[in-house]
């Protein structure tokens, strides 16, 4: 957690999340975590293993079949006051998302209405959660938004499929942190961009944090990458967490037999090609 301050931003408590049907799938189970202020907590683990449930469960984006079976997560607002998220439904719900916490979702294509500009996507934030302000503000801000992600806001009125993939997820992380959260969650953020773009995004992600003070729940199965970001790392295998600690000592010393496994299964500069194919078939094997 944050040094200068200890005190958690999220607490999350025995959560488990199903998807029933007729065989049910534990997708979630009792899982507990901390995320302290300002801090990068990375969730590393295998497709399928249930780390964007949980992300989907913290935020309440849930849809059926999915179902939180036990548990609960609660925001501590920097004001004092703790949310139960889990009990939020309906417009305290809606009012809540955003504000207090917000997400980068996997896909920024996906995620960005094809058929409305930039500016017209950005706004919606601000008439929907900031009915009070301006039309100028509101323009003026758009602008200031996408210049501190690093895209020129003379894009503002560009449609998504104008951007390049880079361009466009540094919008997405502009929608996120337009109302300024305390949390912010990102799913899989640099999937499918060239590694090039991926240290951009990363640089920017970080500076953003020292520089506005929020906490990010980082989310990948890139565990080398969130070696080099976070402050704690937690690794998920089968809807559990089975290592959290301090990313040096997830590197170094890992407690885990499967977090050894993922850290050996990705190629070294200097070693054999030979030894990266054994760790891949063990890492399989593993699964």
């Amino acid at each position: 957690m944050n040094a200068l301050d200890p005190g958690p931003v999220l607490s999350i408590e025995n959560l488990s999340i199903d998807y029933e049907g007729e065989t049910t799938v534990h997708a979630v189970k009792n899982v507990s975590l901390a995320l302290g202020r300002g801090e990068i907590l990375g969730l590393a683990g295998e497709s399928g293993c249930g780390k964007t449930t949980l992300a989907y469960g913290i935020n309440k984006l849930l849809k059926p079949p999915a179902r939180i079976v036990n548990g609960h997560v609660t925001f501590h607002d920097k004001g004092g006051s703790d949310i139960a998220i889990s009990d939020l439904n309906g417009e305290p719900l809606r009012a809540f998302r955003w504000d207090k916490i917000s997400m980068v979702f996997q896909g920024a294509m996906n995620s960005l209405n094809p058929v409305l500009n930039i500016q017209a996507q950005l706004e919606d934030i601000f008439t929907t959660h900031r009915p009070d302000m301006g039309k100028a503000e509101r323009r003026q801000i758009c602008g200031d938004l996408l210049e501190r992600v690093g895209v020129n806001r003379n894009r503002v009125r560009s449609f998504p499929h104008e951007l390049s993939g880079g361009m466009r997820q540094r919008v997405m992380i502009a929608m996120a942190m337009a109302l300024e959260p305390q949390i912010m969650i990102m799913d899989e953020p640099t999937t499918a961009l060239d590694v090039v773009v991926q240290r951009e995004i990363l640089r920017e992600i970080t500076r953003l944090r020292a520089e506005l003070g929020f906490a990010v729940i980082f989310i990948t199965h890139d565990l080398p990458l969130l070696l080099e970001i976070s402050d704690r790392i937690a690794v998920m295998r089968g809807g559990e967490i089975v290592e959290l600690g301090d990313a040096r000592q997830v590197y170094t010393n890992p407690s885990h037999a499967y977090t050894r496994t993922l850290l050996d299964s990705f190629p070294s500069l200097t070693g054999e090609r030979g030894d990266f194919i054994r760790h891949g078939r063990a890492l399989e094997g593993s699964a």
